[in-house]
């Protein structure tokens, strides 16, 4: 007899929790599930693999990306499999190269931008954030602890899916970090950054930094988030010769296929191969 919880969300929140997943991950597992009930109007002991292909099909219909498909059919597997114990062996493939390639800065436009943040502290943030290749959350919760700045690296501890991964740290702010510890007389267990006050920096705050510099630097503010600067340290890598198993570790992803897409965002120049045209 198939297991049925009284409470779905609850289920996968539970199981999640065990199992490691990040806060965001279990909230979208959450979300899709639900969405997939809805779509079905069954009890969730009625549900099989065709309700599984019947919902994966109308969101195909509606032009779901490949990634939104893929987060889809991972969610409904996990209550599929791990939740209700069916066996569902689904695995189906879907294109996750993005519709529209990232917004990507130039080393010009970066220094620029840099250049436009007068707030030290805020200037040095910025750079960590695009020399380190950080997410925004991951740069406000960065620990003293977390970093050797001898060595010249750094933790992200429970990054994106609760996992950790090692980082560079940018020679050229390591000693500016060294200054903020001792000026702000920082504990090794406090974070890295914080306000006057002593809190946290909120997101919304680094994305102001990031769009007040953009537009005093010329560029196209609308364009530019903090996460553009993510991009612009994985494109940068990636033209400087960095292999993309390098650039994907460095970045936590968990497949390459989502690394890939900097090879196109990458400047031409990168490419040393030759045409056998050129040899005619």
């Amino acid at each position: 007899m198939v297991y049925v919880p009284v409470d779905v969300a609850e289920a996968i929140r539970k199981e999640g929790e065990r199992r490691r997943f990040s806060v965001r991950t279990i909230e979208t597992y959450q979300e899709c599930v639900k969405k997939f009930i809805n779509y079905t109007g069954k009890t969730i002991d009625k549900l099989g693999k065709k309700d599984v292909l019947d919902f994966l099909y109308s969101l195909d219909e509606r032009k779901y990306s490949g990634s939104s498909m893929h987060v889809y059919q991972m969610a409904i597997r996990f209550l599929m499999e791990d939740i209700l114990h069916k066996n569902m062996k689904l695995n189906i493939k879907y294109s996750r190269r993005p519709e529209k390639l990232p917004f990507v800065l130039s080393k010009d436009e970066v220094k620029r931008l840099i250049g436009k943040i007068n707030n030290w502290k805020h200037r040095l943030m910025i750079e960590l954030l695009y020399g380190a290749g950080l997410r925004v959350s991951e740069l406000i919760n960065l620990k003293i602890k977390d970093l050797d700045l001898d060595k010249s690296y750094g933790f992200v501890r429970g990054g994106k899916g609760n996992k950790d991964r090692i980082f560079i740290l940018p020679k050229i702010v390591c000693e500016k970090i060294e200054n903020l510890i001792e000026i702000e007389h920082l504990d090794n267990d406090e974070n890295l950054f914080l306000t006057n006050k002593g809190k946290k920096y909120s997101v919304r705050t680094i994305q102001e930094i990031v769009k007040k510099s953009a537009k005093l630097a010329g560029l196209n503010s609308g364009e530019i988030h903090c996460h553009t600067l993510r991009h612009s340290f994985a494109t940068h890598l990636i033209e400087q010769g960095q292999t993309v198993s390098e650039v994907q570790s460095l970045l936590g992803h968990k497949s390459p296929e989502t690394t890939f897409v900097y090879l196109h965002t990458a400047t031409p120049n990168m490419i040393k191969v030759k045409s056998p045209l050129d040899n005619l």
